[in-house]
């Protein structure tokens, strides 16, 4: 087992993170004789996974190979035929693979199935934590059959994110702001409140300029519907816009949002407001993967309290605005008792370069 091919095998991945939902990022390399005679990793568009590429790339010389891929490969028919078949067909000796798929329809049954036909298998268990973070979302709905939902926000070091005031500017900073575009390429799906879209008239979408399997699915929490047609996000909607609405929802406005495009859903929660839950599951049974909250005060608590989210994205400003009016990062009627505080868990600090820090952590669910 050689440490540099299972990296470039990693590097590979990294090349379709946003562009193989709702499939896994993975790379593939084929070595003969201690060099490289074939590399792939797998895109939504390009079909073929990233075993399969780098095994016609090598050709012949796939014969008597090593295959290093980072994901166990596949058993069952999707889109194209099984890789193990592939593997097999192609004459590899030995294939040097990073984590076993948590998909119950591959589970183990692709390494048993090369094991049977000869093929030895080892498992680069070193690198299964890397490996786990480049698919995260992936890995988390087969695991739980529901999307990773993150809650992304900026604030300042006492925990606000807007003044009372004026809120003219950005809290964090332009290489902050950067590193969010990236983050949200990486998902699905990203939700908001119609407060939000009122104050800022936002768009919401992926401005990182990659390529992606399918366009970021915007979404609004709107009770009542107030969402004006004029706005910019309703103008660019191109079948990428989703309002989650109550059923007292006046039926004129559907009808106006309908015609610009924009799919609107009643999902009621017990406080007649939009369920959280039911937004999940939605996307769910869209093959929705993964979600980012990007949103308010109540939002932001809400989806707290209901523990909906699965981990957090704080970044973090040098700056205090101080005051009891300055919105907090979660709002809402919030915990009455310090004992009954919302826990974290698996807690990491990023820094942003020169005076910023981006904190990740996984809220602790029963």
């Amino acid at each position: 087992m050689n440490r540099e091919w299972i990296r470039e095998a990693l590097d590979l991945a990294r090349q379709g993170v946003g562009r193989v939902s709702p499939n896994p990022a993975v790379g593939a390399v084929v070595v003969r004789d201690g060099r490289v005679v074939g590399r792939g990793f797998h895109t939504w568009a390009g079909v073929k996974h990233a075993e399969v590429i780098a095994l016609e790339e090598a050709g012949e010389e796939a014969r008597g190979a090593d295959l290093y891929v980072t994901l166990e490969p596949c058993t069952h028919h999707g889109r194209t035929p099984p890789c193990v078949d592939a593997i097999l067909r192609a004459g590899i000796r030995r294939v040097i693979s990073i984590t076993e798929d948590p998909n119950p329809r591959v589970a183990g049954r692709g390494f048993a199935r090369l094991r049977e036909a000869g093929v030895e298998v080892i498992l680069a268990e070193e690198f299964a934590e890397e490996a786990q973070r480049l698919n995260l979302a992936f890995f988390h709905f087969m695991r739980t059959g529901r999307p990773l939902v993150t809650l992304k926000s900026a604030l300042t070091l006492d925990g606000k994110i807007a003044a009372p005031e004026d809120n003219t500017g950005w809290i964090t900073s332009e290489r902050a702001r950067a590193h969010v575009q990236l983050v949200r390429h990486e998902h699905d799906a990203i939700l908001t409140g119609i407060n939000t879209v009122l104050g800022d008239d936002c768009l919401l979408t992926d401005r990182s300029g990659l390529e992606r399997a399918r366009p970021l699915l915007r979404i609004v929490l709107d009770s009542l519907l107030r969402l004006p047609p004029e706005s910019r996000m309703v103008q660019s909607c191109r079948g990428d816009v989703l309002v989650v609405c109550t059923s007292i929802a006046p039926p004129a406005r559907r009808a106006a949002l309908q015609e610009h495009g924009v799919e609107v859903v009643a999902l009621d929660g017990e406080d007649g407001r939009p369920d959280l839950r039911k937004v999940a599951e939605l996307l769910a049974a869209r093959s929705y993967l993964s979600l980012m909250i990007e949103a308010g005060s109540k939002v932001n608590w809400s989806a707290l309290e209901s523990a909906v989210v699965d981990r957090i994205l704080f970044y973090y400003a040098p700056k205090i605005l101080g005051g009891m009016q300055s919105l907090p990062v979660a709002g809402g009627l919030g915990r009455r008792r310090r004992r009954d505080a919302i826990l974290f868990r698996n807690v990491r600090l990023t820094p942003i370069p020169p005076d910023e820090f981006l904190l990740e952590a996984w809220l602790v669910k029963d």
